[in-house]
Formats: structure tokens, sequence, C-alpha cells
């Protein structure tokens, strides 16, 4: 006998409030542990590889984690990452409690949470394709992206409140607490069973050949694999300018501007996920993701060119309110065109494809500012008599110039995709492999 629960897009709707209140809390305890972490020595360079343990983990397994995400229902998945991350949390809690957290646990803890996250993202948008009707994979897109936006902006006030009153471990507490609700919102939705397509049952062996089925499959679809190498390209201007911004910034002007300037970018992206949840995105989503390119290409550029922090505002505003529906038109497009009992195992090692250039990015943003381009623009440096006399010399000036640069660098890859024929015609030329309105209505519900 099926069971019972709620069901479509109502569904997803549930699903997508539980992971709003997760996303909250789970910015309540960043916020948090950022403040512990602050409060010790060297905490630079510790906060550094807290980023990195976090991160790291869920793309290095997201191959293993996609594949196993396919083989089990996608309800269970979610399940198992939120449990798993709830009690990473409550280890945490019981270390500060007692006086017992060194930065070691801190390390170790968060790997093992970042591993569960690595199932997170893949079953989350697979369940998506099998419960929202296809010519809404946009929107839900952008609910998506707009419930990382509320949480990003509405948990650093309160939290910056409670740890004074309720300290580290308390503020965690509220986070334990969302991940009860997000387990429970899970508890009463039904989601169906995906049809299983014949390629996939063909792959159907050993875990580490399903788990290679996703670079196979991507590998066999050159336009998909370009659209890869383009993002690949992207997110590496943008990863450098994201570490960048703050000396940027801070070179010309103080840490309240910086601030300031923050949270404009924040409600840039908060908007541009509220346009695409309302809207869904462009019919053809590729123009949508070369128009939202082209326009981060042109905000890096300005971004470098002035210290206006009026201008400033406004060119952080309009990039971040680009990035819902570049991403949103991409998910759209590869939630079309993947089988949904593939896209686990397909949508993991398409992030690790895109992300690639990530840490490269990371590893090179720091010496080509500093070394580099930083030295050229201050005083009486080599292009001080040039570039110098257009964007200005002195501190963070030469951070400015290579903002100029990556915004070129945009500019060139949005330029050569499309040039490229066979990724510019990407959804008229390669099959959709999800058909009708909601493939929901034609699946088989999990018992």
């Amino acid at each position: 006998m099926a069971r019972k629960g709620i069901t479509g897009f109502r569904a997803f709707l549930v699903i997508w409030f539980g992971q709003l209140i997760s996303l909250t809390g789970s910015g309540f305890t960043g916020f948090a542990l950022g403040v512990w972490v602050y409060l010790t020595p060297g905490s630079t360079t510790r906060s550094a590889l807290i980023q990195l343990v976090s991160t790291l983990p869920s793309i290095v397994l997201g191959p293993i984690a996609g594949a196993l995400v396919d083989r089990w229902d996608r309800r269970h998945a979610m399940l198992f990452s939120d449990a798993g991350a709830a009690l990473c949390t409550l280890a945490i809690i019981l270390l500060l409690s007692t006086g017992r957290l060194e930065l070691w646990h801190l390390y170790i803890l968060l790997a093992i949470s970042a591993s569960f996250a690595a199932f997170q993202w893949p079953a989350y948008s697979a369940t998506t394709t099998l419960m929202v009707p296809k010519e809404q994979y946009g929107r839900a897109a952008g609910m998506i992206q707009l419930a990382e936006a509320v949480a990003q902006m509405v948990s650093p006030i309160p939290a910056g409140v409670l740890v004074g009153t309720i300290l580290v471990q308390g503020v965690m507490t509220i986070d334990l607490a969302t991940f009860a609700v997000a387990l429970l919102t899970l508890l009463v939705v039904r989601v169906p069973r995906p049809p299983r397509a014949e390629a996939a049952e063909g792959q159907r062996r050993s875990l580490l050949s399903e788990a290679g089925y996703g670079w196979r499959f991507i590998r066999a679809r050159p336009r998909l694999f370009g659209l890869l190498t383009f993002f690949a390209a992207i997110n590496s201007c943008t990863s450098m300018v994201t570490l960048l911004f703050t000396p940027l910034v801070l070179g010309f002007s103080t840490t309240a501007m910086l601030g300031l300037l923050t949270s404009v970018a924040g409600g840039g992206f908060l908007a541009g996920s509220i346009l695409m949840s309302v809207w869904s995105g462009p019919r053809r989503r590729m123009a949508g993701i070369y128009a939202g390119e082209i326009l981060i290409g042109v905000v890096l550029i300005i971004l470098g060119l002035t210290v206006n922090p009026v201008i400033l505002g406004i060119c952080a505003f309009f990039g971040f309110a680009a990035m819902p529906m570049i991403n949103g038109s991409s998910q759209a497009i590869w939630q079309v065109k993947t089988s949904p009992d593939v896209q686990g195992r397909v949508f993991s090692f398409r992030r690790v494809i895109s992300y690639s250039m990530i840490p490269v990015a990371y590893l090179l943003a720091g010496p080509l500012a500093d070394r580099v381009f930083n030295p050229l623009l201050a005083e009486g440096g080599r292009w001080a008599g040039g570039l110098g006399r257009l964007i200005g010399v002195g501190p963070g000036r030469g951070i400015g110039a290579l903002f100029i640069v990556l915004g070129l660098v945009a500019f060139v890859a949005t330029a050569v995709a499309l040039a490229y024929r066979p990724l510019r015609r990407v959804e008229v030329d390669l099959p959709d492999a999800v058909t009708g309105t909601t493939l929901a209505e034609s699946v088989a519900p999990a018992p």
C-alpha cells in the first residue's frame, strides 16, 4: 500500500520551508563559531582552515554521495544528511558546554558535517525534479536560492545579540532545533520514485562504477560539458572577487562601509531570488545565463574603476541580483536534460567540474594581489603614471586593477561561449530527458 503524505508542488513547498528554517539555524551556528574562533590566537589562518574543512569534503565525496542518492529513496537521503549534520552540531554543543572543545575537534566535526552535506544538494535537486512541474523548474531554483539569501541576511543580527546572552552553545542549540523542523517536514511528505532508464540499468554495477556514471554522462554530451567548462571559468573569477572584496573596500574606506556594501550585495541576491521565484526565468535559459554573465563582467570592471561607495553599492546589488537568474537557468537546463533516476550522480559530478577552479582561484588570489597588482599601482609603481591616473594609486588599487582583468576574462569567456554554437543551442539540440508537465504524475510512489 502506498504511504500517504503531501505530494507534488505542495510537498516541495513543505520541504523548502523546512530547509529555509534549517539554513537560518546553520547561519546562527556559522556566526557563533566565527566569534569563538575569532577570540582565539591566529584567527585568520584558522578561519581559512575552517572554511576549507567545511567545503572540501562535500566536493571530494560528491560522486560517491551522488551514486548513493540514486540508489536510495531521495527523501531518506535528505533525512540522512540532516540527521548527520544535527549529530555533529550536538557533539560541538556538548564539548563547548563541558569546556573541552579544541580546534582539532572543530575541524574533525565540521569535516564530518560537510561529508553529510555531500548528500544534501544532489538529493534536494533530484527531489525537486520529481515534485515540480517542468515549466516551474526555474521558479523552484529561485526559491531554493531565496531560502539561502534569507538565511544569510536574517541570521547574523539575532545571532550577534544572542551570543552575548546565551553564549555560543546556546545559539547552536537553536540550530539543533531548526534541524528538527527540517526532519519533521521531510517525514510528512511523499517523494515519488523515478522510473529507471535503460542507460542507468546498464550502469548498475559496483558503487564506484555508478559514481563514475556521472562523468561518463557528461563527457558523452559535449554541450553540457561545455556549459560546465564555461561555469568553471566564471567561478574562478567570482571566487577571487569574493575573497578580495574586503581588502578592496578597506583599502579606501572603513569596516562600517564594508558591512553596508556586503548587506547591499545580500539584498541584491535576495531580490534576484524573489524575482526568479515569481518569474521562473527567461524561456530561453541560455539567454538568461549569457545576459547574467555579461552583467557580472560589467560589474567587475566598474568595481575596479571606482572608489565611490554609491557606485560600488549599485554594482554589488546588481551583480548579486544576476546570480539567481544564472544559477536558476542552469539548474533548469540540467533538470530537463538529465533523467531523474541518475540526477544524483550527474549533479554531483556537475558540481565537481564547475567548482574545480575555485581552489586554484583561492591559491592565486593572494599572490596576484600582494606580489603583482598592488606593487604595480603603489605610489611610484610601474602603472602609477598610466592606469593609476584612471583608477588611482595606493592601498587596494592594485586589487581594483585585478578586478578589471577578471571582468575582461568574464567577457572573453562569455564571448567564447556565445560563439560556440552547440552550447548556444543546447536547449534545442539536446533531447529532453524529462517530458510532460510534471514527472510526479507519472512515476510510482515510494513505498
